[in-house]
């Protein structure tokens, strides 16, 4: 049986969480109840902790248990162009699909837009701190803030505050852009 696996597991978990709560190396150990020199191995991947010396570590750490055995997964999402929820506005031909919604911890979330000539969708102004973050696919548009919304061509990237009314104007057929709307 292979021990080496699981302790690097152990390890690069107990480093990961030790960086995510910001506290050195001797404030966990402080916390946890164990000798410094002990999280110091355990941290390099040597060492042969007990349940007990990692449920310290897990509580110390504001983590589950299982987090410090079980390695991080990434977690991999297609949506194809066409398919997710569409929200459509009533004052443009204007539809945002949300891709991705904001996961907790986490401040943000992002939209696929299409639109079509005319009026445009004028936004009024969304909490205090957000920021919108548009690069615009395909076609032309005005967007960002109402009262001075910028020309992008494919390519462009604009941030504006999402907290003042804004606009997101096509000029031409066949305008698409993704979205990001940043909570603060």
């Amino acid at each position: 049986m292979d021990t080496k696996a699981p302790l690097d597991v152990i390890a690069a978990s107990l480093r990961r969480h030790r960086a995510r709560a910001g506290l050195s190396l001797t404030e966990v150990a402080k916390r946890a109840g164990v000798a410094k020199s002990t999280l110091s191995q355990l941290e390099s991947g040597t060492g042969n902790p007990s349940v007990e010396t990692l449920w310290a570590l897990a509580v110390a750490l504001d983590t589950p248990f299982a987090a410090l055995l079980d390695p991080p997964r990434p977690k991999v999402q297609v949506i194809r162009a066409g398919d997710g929820p569409v929200i459509y506005s009533d004052q443009a031909e204007y539809s945002a699909t949300l891709v991705a919604s904001s996961p907790p911890n986490a401040r943000r979330d992002i939209y696929r837009i299409v639109a079509a000539p005319g009026p445009g969708r004028k936004s009024e102004p969304h909490m205090p701190g957000v920021v919108e973050h548009v690069v615009l696919s395909s076609g032309l548009a005005l967007v960002g803030p109402a009262d001075d919304p910028i020309e992008l061509k494919p390519g462009d990237y604009l941030a504006y505050p999402g907290d003042l009314p804004h606009i997101f104007q096509a000029l031409e057929e066949g305008t698409t852009a993704v979205l990001v709307s940043e909570h603060t």
